[in-house]
């Protein structure tokens, strides 16, 4: 599918027009021809091109054989559930810490659920959100993204964010081994929440897992590129011509929209807000017809938090797809 190019154009003075023909950088990243006289300092979304090549998805394998390493800590039980701080390897260099939710007084295997935080976001900060989860029946695990494991801002706007992005992918991946080496997780009901950042992060995790039973994508847009040349953002109008350019030549080609097409046939659940200032409805739009069959859209009347509506449509579409706790029983 292709995407395309609309919404904000700022023009720089003093910016650099490049001759006819692609760019290529060292690293062999490339974007499309420039038309000859075309002020390449415009901010305008790229046409993203069609779904990603097997290339490009290979981009996050992993080796599935290295050891997890990972160490679980009990912290806490509550409810029947017992809350403990996990870590494992990153494929790509240090470890993923998380909190991992069991629901350890129910009986037999259990579905499971991987949480991803919004914008520098922490596993902690969905800490309310797996205790539900689990209070329900399902081991839930929120894991931390290397941008927030990092610090400082969440995005760099350098190919930083490209390699953090890369890395997150892995993670998620990992996460999944680590879900399905728990003893009461049933390896074939394992799902994946994402708000927000963690939503539009998740855009590209179901394009390339295939191990998912069901995703819920809450308040995502197409990713990073999709967010920065939208109405809502003046980022990368900030930066330099150069930088600009080679941000973008990072990140059009692992944009998460470009992946979504590829989730077939795991289910998604889309949720987004009406009055959405962070995310558009015309860019939630563009993200809902990018994703394949099956899916299920909904929306509400409501900014970037959802209503509680929007809680219980989870509970309720989960409960169909993982088998998880309705939030309320049918009397």
């Amino acid at each position: 599918m292709k995407v395309m190019a609309m919404l904000v154009v700022v023009w720089i003075a003093g910016c650099t027009v490049y001759p006819h023909g692609p760019v290529v950088t060292p690293s062999g990243l490339t974007t499309p021809p420039t038309p000859k006289g075309q002020d390449t300092c415009a901010v305008s979304r790229p046409d993203f091109g069609g779904p990603a090549s097997g290339a490009e998805r290979a981009l996050f394998a992993y080796d599935t054989t290295a050891p997890l390493n990972l160490t679980k800590s009990v912290q806490s039980t509550h409810n029947g559930v017992e809350v403990s701080v996990v870590s494992f390897s990153s494929p790509d260099g240090g470890t993923v810490p998380g909190l991992l939710f069991d629901p350890t007084s129910r009986a037999g295997l259990r579905p499971g659920v991987i949480i991803l935080p919004g914008a520098g976001g922490a596993a902690r900060h969905m800490a309310g959100e797996a205790m539900r989860l689990a209070r329900h029946g399902a081991v839930a695990i929120a894991i931390t993204p290397p941008s927030a494991r990092r610090g400082g801002p969440w995005r760099q706007f350098t190919i930083q964010d490209r390699t953090e992005q890369i890395q997150l992918m892995k993670d998620l991946q990992r996460t999944v081994d680590v879900l399905r080496t728990q003893p009461n997780v049933d390896p074939q009901r394992i799902a994946f929440l994402g708000i927000s950042y963690g939503g539009t992060m998740g855009v590209q995790f179901v394009g390339l897992e295939r191990r998912l039973r069901a995703a819920v994508l809450q308040v995502a847009d197409g990713g990073l590129v999709t967010h920065e040349t939208g109405p809502g953002d003046g980022n990368l109008a900030t930066l330099s011509c150069g930088a600009r350019n080679s941000w973008l030549r990072a990140m059009v080609p692992i944009e998460p929209i470009r992946f979504i097409q590829h989730a077939s046939p795991t289910p998604l659940l889309l949720q987004n807000g009406r009055l959405d200032n962070f995310v558009p409805a015309a860019d939630a739009e563009l993200l809902h017809r990018a994703a394949p069959e099956p899916k299920t859209i909904r929306w509400y009347d409501a900014g970037h938090g959802l209503p509680p509506q929007a809680v219980a449509d989870i509970h309720e579409w989960l409960h169909a797809h993982i088998g998880l706790d309705l939030l309320k029983p049918p009397s």
